[in-house]
């Protein structure tokens, strides 16, 4: 089954909800950049909400980057998303390896240490929208949650998991966002702070096999359910060797006039994908011809 994400209301309007199953872009990504255990569950964690709150954004265009800075030993992670479910990222340190954290599950926050998540939002203005916090526990679901609360003012519970196999392969993938909107009564509040508080954890329920609409089903029982759009979402680079060719008519004569001289092949590798782009020296200096022009 495709990866894909949900999106809705509950409780009349008064709560929005997001929910996506992302095993297969999680996987991709591992496959990508040959992720430790510990790698994969962090960068798969910050992709399945780069899916959701990339779903929120109105227009085509739009782009959402999350982006962590931190001082642990994965070394900072970076997330882009659009409106259509295309996202894609990578990590810093791919192949960190750690013990289990006291629960025995894969140490995330560990891995992340302190550090700055920051939200930008690419929305067509002259500067994009940055929203940053601190990180308040290195988990990414807790750090979204305290970034909606302190950045955006909207109240919000973020859940996100990845369940791996013991090849190290993904075995399950997803999460949900609800949100409170403005209107909120104080019985839905704390309706909805007390549903959530039983939840034991979304990797659990995702461990049961759980469709992203069982899973907010069963946070949300009755609480009047409304799922009003489903779109797919999957691990997706849009580079190709037409745009690195850009790129490097961009950095400017000089330097590519360096590359020639050097009288070897270079190699430009993309961060979100991996993938590689070779240049020949006859190729650099069509470029260099591009550049003058």
């Amino acid at each position: 089954m495709a990866d894909y994400l949900i999106r809705g209301t509950a409780a009349g309007g008064q709560v929005r909800v997001f929910g996506a199953t992302t095993k297969g872009m999680v996987e991709k990504a591992r496959e990508s950049h040959n992720t430790s255990p510990v790698a994969t569950a962090a960068l798969g964690r910050l992709l399945t909400a780069g899916a959701m709150m990339g779903s929120m954004m109105k227009n085509q265009d739009d782009l959402l980057t999350l982006k962590i800075d931190c001082d642990g030993p994965i070394g900072g992670l970076t997330v882009t998303a659009d409106s259509r479910g295309d996202v894609k990222g990578y990590v810093n340190n791919p192949m960190v390896i750690l013990p289990c954290n006291d629960k025995g599950k894969l140490d995330v926050g560990g891995a992340l240490g302190m550090g700055v998540l920051s939200v930008i939002q690419d929305i067509g203005l002259k500067e994009p929208y940055v929203g940053q916090t601190i990180l308040v526990s290195g988990e990414i679901a807790e750090d979204l949650t305290y970034y909606y609360a302190t950045s955006e003012q909207t109240p919000s519970s973020v859940a996100l998991g990845v369940l791996m196999n013991r090849d190290n392969t993904v075995k399950q993938a997803g999460g949900f966002i609800l949100q409170l909107m403005p209107d909120a009564s104080e019985e839905v509040i704390s309706a909805l702070e007390k549903k959530v508080g039983e939840v034991a954890s979304v990797t659990s329920l995702l461990d049961e096999g759980l469709s992203p609409e069982e899973i907010l089903g069963h946070v949300l029982e009755g609480m009047d359910l409304e799922i009003t759009d489903r779109m797919e979402t999957r691990f997706f680079c849009g580079c190709d060797k037409k745009r690195v060719e850009k790129a490097l008519i961009s950095i400017g004569r000089q330097e590519l006039q360096s590359m020639i001289d050097d009288g070897k092949p270079i190699e430009i590798n993309c961060h979100f994908c991996n993938a590689s782009y070779e240049f020949t020296v006859e190729e650099l200096k069509g470029l260099l011809e591009k550049a003058t022009r």
